[in-house]
């Protein structure tokens, strides 16, 4: 019940100035707290400008020093250069339609890829059908190689570049023709020794791959021949190496197959440059007891860890040999990638049996007498011999515009500037 008359109005009255100051003073405080959280959000928002401001000053400073130094505009303007110059960059500023026109001819080019698939496709088969040409002539060669037959007078005939030497050489033979037929073991000498061992030892590619342990076997090797596959078979070739009976293994042929792919790759068929041997396989060599020269036999001890006791064991473990090469790494037909060093050993493998069946077998003589290594070495020095001779005379010719025009621009070649 509120308090009626004067006296209830006074209180009435009081109450409400009470309130009204209360809320002013609640205002005041109010009011100075936001002036002084909006002092302080102006002076922080003024030091982070301050600070962004330092930092933009500070790199522009850095950007000046930078764009001062020599040799770094030179490197900018080097990679400009190079930007501008490369084929990539100028495509992308043709228009749109040339864009497509060039596509178009990339469609072109893969038909073209396709049709040069199919060529090498017909090589393979005029390849198969000349070595049966061939191969008469080569079981001739293995005949005399062996000792199988003799060459007529007429097959031996050979004029060489040097025969007026070798006429020479001759007559001094005959002056101890009584010596040598005393000792007649010339006569009796069958075929021609060491043929294919000699090729071996002759080059360095196959060289590397012989060991001392190797030389007994090779010189039971008789002959070499390059197979293809029959038409309408994957495309392939087999190296056949024939031994004669020999005291490391049964076998009297040993094999390795090689298979190849002429056609382009659908996810790179830019990349398609002829048929590639793309797998390998060899054969099992049936070694005779204890004469397995790709293995090596060690003793290892070996501690018990209970009784402390010792006993010594022999283990099996790979030995380098040429004799490996008819047991290659096989190729994953998962899509699973190889190691490094696998990739390397299959790369190694493939050229060793393209070179046996583009020089070595086709050439077997020249091998083994050296010629054919004498004409490879020779070309390859010409080539560099060529090349070193042309950068010479390109030196040649800056030294001399050089010394004719000491004020001449070499950021520009001379027949680059503009007359």
């Amino acid at each position: 019940m509120e308090p009626s008359g004067p006296i209830g109005g006074a209180f009435a009255e009081g109450v409400t100035e009470g309130t009204t100051l209360r809320s002013e003073t609640r205002l005041k405080v109010d009011t100075g707290t936001q002036m002084a959280d909006n002092s302080k959000t102006e002076d922080t928002a003024s030091d982070s400008v301050e600070a962004a401001k330092n930092a933009s000053d500070k790199k522009e400073k850095l950007a000046d020093q930078v764009m001062q130094n020599p040799q770094v505009l030179a490197a900018l303007q080097e990679r400009l250069d190079n930007t501008a110059l490369t084929p990539s960059s100028y495509i992308e500023t043709l228009p749109k339609a040339v864009k497509r026109r060039i596509d178009a001819l990339k469609q072109l080019q893969v038909k073209c890829a396709h049709i040069e698939a199919k060529f090498y496709e017909e090589v393979h088969d005029l390849e198969r059908k000349y070595a049966a040409l061939y191969q008469p002539l080569f079981d001739k060669r293995r005949e005399f190689i062996n000792g199988e037959a003799e060459p007529t007078d007429a097959e031996s005939e050979w004029h060489s570049e040097n025969e007026e030497e070798e006429k020479l050489a001759g007559d001094l033979k005959n002056v101890v023709v009584i010596e040598e037929k005393a000792e007649g073991e010339e006569t009796n000498v069958k075929g021609i020794p060491d043929f294919w061992f000699t090729i071996f030892r002759n080059v360095d590619m196959l060289s590397e791959l012989v060991q001392e342990y190797d030389e007994p076997i090779l010189k039971h090797l008789q002959d070499i021949k390059v197979k293809f596959s029959e038409p309408g078979q994957p495309m392939s070739f087999s190296l056949e190496f024939h031994f004669g009976p020999n005291d490391y293994f049964s076998n009297s042929v040993l094999t390795k197959t090689y298979k190849m792919k002429s056609e382009p790759d659908k996810t790179d068929p830019f990349s398609f440059e002829g048929p590639e041997i793309v797998d390998c396989e060899g054969c099992t060599i049936d070694w005779k007891k204890g004469k397995n020269v790709t293995v090596k036999t060690i003793k290892k001890k070996q501690k018990h860890k209970g009784r402390g006791t010792v006993r010594t064991i022999t283990k099996q473990v790979p030995n380098d040999s040429f004799f490996n090469f008819f047991s290659p790494i096989k190729v994953s037909g998962d899509g699973e990638s190889l190691d490094e060093d696998s990739e390397f050993t299959l790369a190694a493998d493939f050229e060793i049996g393209h070179f046996f069946r583009e020089r070595i077998v086709p050439r077997a003589v020249l091998y083994f007498t050296g010629e054919a290594i004498e004409d490879d070495d020779n070309f390859e020095e010409g080539e560099e011999g060529e090349e070193e001779e042309l950068e010479g005379e390109e030196e040649g010719e800056e030294e001399e515009d050089a010394e004719s025009d000491p004020k001449k621009d070499f950021s520009q070649p001379a027949e680059c500037k503009q007359q």
